[in-house]
């Protein structure tokens, strides 16, 4: 067997690189990149190593671990999980700040692979900088903290091992089904180990991601239950985006005339001028939507986990009869959350290709005419009081003012990535997208701060797109400083700030630190090497978003700061103007 002599370090780059993939076609890196900060731990050695192939392996350099590896997460999501990034940190604290975006990609369902140094595996150097001591616990580091936010989780205390580690790690990171963040702690002593590794292991090897298929009995039950029904309702989530089906479910619902929803995770599944979308559902979702919802006899959830934010919508609540057919990619969801009528363990894309097969001369969609009339059947008083806010002239300007405006201002392939509270929420209801796909926000995990490093990951996967970034200015300043890694890295984007003083959301406002005032981010932007404008005036707000984006396509980072109202909050919306009538 011939062997090639090299370090761990070195090994795990070369790896990475001979792993590829397929999208649209085109044969492609599965491991485009790295986003990296280096340190004690991984500077002398996995450093080394990717200054080796950097034309191959390119390393993009983070202001904080956390919001390189957020980064990453958003490049995924941004790809529909078909590339994986990297994120590498020292150990001790760079590590640790890694563990809320393994949190992140874990929640989502996203492939990951962090690398993060660790202690020496002699031991011979105790204690080394940034090293957490356990004298009861000496094998145990703050690696081991990313145990439960991990799919995969290894600490490599000998080179030999990478030839098991890393295609076990990929297997779990490409399961359609049990995707998640793989995580390996490397030792520093460990990565600078040379081995004889086999030449088999770098050899160029194209992956596919499988597309488990239902079986035919299912298919047949969830035939029969739809054409039985009198109230049938589609719910999309974001299995709907990983399994690439947004075209099957956008004809399988206008087929059949069925009204459709969206989740969190699912927004964008379908767009915004498809004649059976009603809206997003759950907490924060629309009234309409809801109301179908509440009434639906027969429902399909395609990729969905049936969650608090979607069981617990207001006004009401699911019907007590209601009959569920529900598909997942992975047999374990399938009700986990709610006792499903019909579970349907497969692809979201298979699954709606071979139900359409199934449904054809079962489902008459005049059978539904009186359903779906209900998409004309709007909250007039409460829409018309919204639609008021959208075209309201008052300062400080109305959040779903800054909505409106930023929604006639976007491109119908742009990339939006919403983050915040308020502004997320306000921004569910009234910011739709025009290309399935293209809205990123950290899903079932709610984490604020992701806006920034998000931006970054999906301008690094989609360079060509005009992404915009709305923020809300709390979360804005969690990872603030991820504006000085677009800047640093010429990736060119739009970003916009909500700026009420912070933490709107948080009931305690109304009592405390309501005279804090408030932050000029466009200041810091400028102070950056960016482009920054701050606004008062609502007439102001598209004028200023002309001027941003043609900075943008000068090739520099813009920033808008928003005066807004502080005392405006979501909600649950119905709005005429955006819900469509199936015809």
């Amino acid at each position: 067997m011939r062997t090639i002599r090299m370090t761990t370090a070195q090994a795990i780059v070369r790896w990475l690189v001979a792993q590829r993939t397929v999208v649209d076609g085109v044969d492609v890196p599965l491991f485009p990149g790295v986003f990296a900060i280096f340190g004690h731990g991984n500077v002398t050695n996995l450093g080394q190593a990717l200054e080796e192939l950097r034309d191959e392996l390119p390393t993009w350099r983070g202001q904080n671990e956390q919001g390189m590896a957020l980064a990453a997460v958003a490049y995924a999501k941004a790809m529909r999980r078909r590339q994986v990034m990297v994120a590498t940190s020292s150990i001790g604290p760079g590590a640790l700040n890694m563990v809320t975006a393994a949190g992140v990609a874990m929640a989502n369902r996203i492939p990951l692979l962090l690398l993060a140094g660790d202690t020496f595996a002699s031991r011979i150097p105790d204690p080394v900088l940034q090293q957490v001591e356990h004298a009861g616990a000496p094998a145990t580091t703050v690696n081991d903290a990313f145990r439960p936010v991990v799919r995969y989780w290894d600490r490599i205390t000998h080179p030999a091992q990478l030839v098991q580690s890393l295609p076990a790690a990929l297997t779990m990171m490409l399961d359609p089904g049990d995707c998640g963040p793989a995580f390996l702690a490397l030792p520093q002593d460990v990565q600078a180990d040379a081995y004889e590794f086999p030449a088999i292991f770098f050899e160029r090897t194209v992956h596919t991601v499988p597309r488990p298929r239902p079986g035919l009995d299912e298919l047949g039950r969830a035939a029969e239950l739809l054409r039985a029904a009198q109230r049938p309702l589609v719910i999309a989530g974001g299995g709907v985006h990983y399994s690439l089906a947004e075209d099957e479910l956008a004809r399988f619902v206008l087929d059949h005339r069925l009204p459709a929803v969206e989740t969190v995770a699912g927004k964008s599944s379908l767009v915004i001028d498809h004649p059976c979308y009603v809206g997003p559902i759950g907490v924060t979702g629309a009234d309409a939507a809801n109301r179908l919802a509440a009434e639906a006899d027969v429902v399909l959830a395609v990729g969905t986990r049936f969650n608090w934010v979607i069981q617990f919508g207001r006004p009401p609540r699911f019907a007590a009869d209601l009959k569920i057919i529900h598909v997942d990619v992975n047999p374990g969801q399938l009700g986990l959350n709610r006792a499903v009528d019909v579970p349907i363990a497969g692809d979201a894309r298979a699954v709606l290709q071979q139900l359409t097969e199934e449904a054809k001369g079962k489902l008459d969609p005049k059978r539904y005419a009186n359903w779906t009339g209900k998409l004309r059947v709007l909250d007039a008083e409460k829409g018309a009081e919204q639609d008021k806010a959208m075209s309201s002239e008052n300062t400080p300007i109305h959040p779903l003012r800054l909505c409106k405006e930023v929604r006639d201002f976007l491109k119908r392939d742009a990339i939006l990535v919403v983050d915040g509270q308020e502004i997320l929420n306000f921004g569910r209801q009234s910011m739709p997208t025009f290309a399935p796909g293209h809205r990123l926000n950290s899903g079932p995990f709610g984490m604020m701060g992701v806006g920034m490093p998000f931006a970054v990951g999906a301008k690094v996967a989609c360079p060509d797109k005009q992404v915009i970034c709305v923020h809300g200015d709390g979360s804005f300043g969690l990872n603030a400083m991820e504006l000085d890694t677009a800047i640093r890295h010429k990736a060119p984007l739009l970003v916009v700030i909500s700026l009420n003083g912070g933490w709107t959301a948080d009931p305690k406002k109304e009592k405390v630190g309501r005279d804090l005032g408030y932050t000029r981010y466009d200041k810091m932007a400028e102070a950056l090497g960016g482009y920054g404008e701050f606004i008062e005036k609502p007439e102001d707000i598209g004028p200023a978003l002309v001027r941003a984006q043609k900075k943008v396509d000068e090739g520099m980072v813009a920033l808008v700061n928003v005066k807004t109202d502080d005392t405006a909050r979501a909600g649950t919306v119905s709005f005429s103007s955006h819900a469509a009538a199936v015809t």
